[in-house]
């Protein structure tokens, strides 16, 4: 496991803000030479700290359609289950665990409404859902 020291986690912010920030550039921001940056950044990618780069794009730019977070209960250990049936919806974007009343939280994307309730529809017929909260995204801010 990759213990984090504060260049670690400076390099990780920056990198989160602009994943295609060239090694000069970070070198520069983070006050060392290029060959630290880079000798960091391969034991973070060497490690699986840092598991690849890609970009953020916004939900309100782009194709239209329908994005929406919802919360899910899961009942009693049927989670692995649960989990491994939603990783094959196509619509979903993102998949968490979390703590609260709510056992995970998916990120979903729908061409449009009508495609968005047979999502719904499909997530709560999964075997081992037994409750589900969904917000659509409006607009990012």
């Amino acid at each position: 496991m990759h213990i984090f020291d504060d260049l670690d986690r400076n390099l990780i912010a920056i990198l989160r803000e602009d994943g295609r920030a060239p090694i000069s550039k970070l070198a520069e921001i983070l006050g060392v030479s290029r060959a630290t940056v880079q000798a960091r950044l391969d034991r973070l990618l060497d490690t699986g700290a840092v598991l690849g780069f890609t970009i953020r794009a916004r939900q309100d730019h782009g194709p239209d359609g329908v994005h929406a977070i919802m919360m899910i209960e899961v009942s009693g250990k049927s989670a692995t289950a649960v989990i491994k049936r939603l990783r094959g919806l196509p619509e979903l974007r993102s998949l968490h665990s979390t703590n609260g009343k709510w056992d995970l939280v998916a990120q979903l994307t729908a061409d449009n409404l009508t495609h968005f309730d047979r999502i719904l529809h499909d997530v709560r017929m999964v075997e081992g859902i037994t409750n589900s909260e969904t917000s659509i995204l409006l607009s990012t801010v």
